[in-house]
């Protein structure tokens, strides 16, 4: 609908993509990048909607340089063994229970012979136990340089690496970041940069829309852009080609974007 309605070839502020990286979000990839070179150990942080998920993302779209390999793992509320299962998978490699370690430090030195950097993303890490991550840890100690193990995860990640008990992990990283919501400013130059990049005026949305958009988002990149295609798709049903205040209002009315308090009073009345 978005498509017809502008006239473009692809949507702004849809979800597949290009994951464009904001300045807080540059830095840490950039970092990460060099802290591959030498045996790294990142971890990086942010409530959800900040920005982790476009960072792994750009991480990943690395694998399309023939001298990066991606491993990536996503579901990390398994054993350590079922983890391992999905790095062999990833990896191309048979699973064997009894060899799967050794294995896997074979390929990643293959990886390095044929001079390729390595990186090892976990999503969700927070909810790892402690005691599976400490394993992978040590394995991960066995895997040669040119890689990074990379950790993406809700603040308490860190919490739970500062006590005392998992002093021998928080030890061992070599950089780490806290992805903060974003700033009106910055929220405001994402949703330029994505009506520029489909070839649509920064004027599609009008200074009210903007401002309805930015209060409502309150620094979270996912409910910005969520709240501006939805908008957007509120507009073209209007037959409209700017985006107003009214069609951010009918977006916000909708009842998951009402608060919990809201939602319970709704419910008494």
């Amino acid at each position: 609908m978005i498509k017809q309605t502008f006239g473009i070839a692809r949507e702004p502020f849809n979800r597949t993509g290009p994951y464009h990286l904001l300045p807080q979000q540059q830095k840490s990839f950039a970092i990460i990048k060099t802290h591959s070179a030498h045996g790294g150990f990142s971890v990086i942080t942010g409530d959800p909607g900040v920005g982790k998920s476009v960072l792994k993302k750009n991480i990943e779209d690395l694998k399309q340089n023939n001298e990066t390999v991606i491993v990536s793992c996503s579901r990390t509320m398994h054993t350590y063994l079922n983890i391992l299962k999905q790095l062999a998978y990833s990896c191309e490699v048979e699973f064997h229970a009894n060899t799967i370690e050794k294995d896997l430090i074979s390929v990643a030195y293959r990886h390095i012979r044929d001079n390729k950097t390595l990186y090892i993303l976990i999503d969700e890490a927070d909810l790892l136990e402690m005691a599976v991550l400490r394993k992978l840890r040590l394995l991960f100690d066995q895997f040669p340089p040119k890689h990074n193990l990379v950790l993406f995860g809700r603040p308490d990640l860190l919490f739970t690496l500062s006590m005392k008990v998992n002093e021998d992990i928080k030890t061992r990283i070599t950089f780490s970041d806290n992805l903060l919501p974003l700033t009106s400013e910055a929220l405001e130059l994402f949703i330029h940069s994505e009506l520029e990049s489909v070839k649509l005026g920064v004027n599609t949305f009008d200074e009210a829309a903007i401002e309805l958009v930015l209060r409502n988002a309150q620094g979270n990149l996912r409910l910005c852009r969520n709240l501006c295609y939805g908008s957007l798709i509120d507009a073209c049903q209007d037959g409209q080609r700017i985006v107003s205040f009214k069609h951010v209002n009918n977006v916000l009315i909708q009842p998951h974007w009402r608060s919990h308090d809201e939602l319970i009073k709704r419910q008494v009345e």
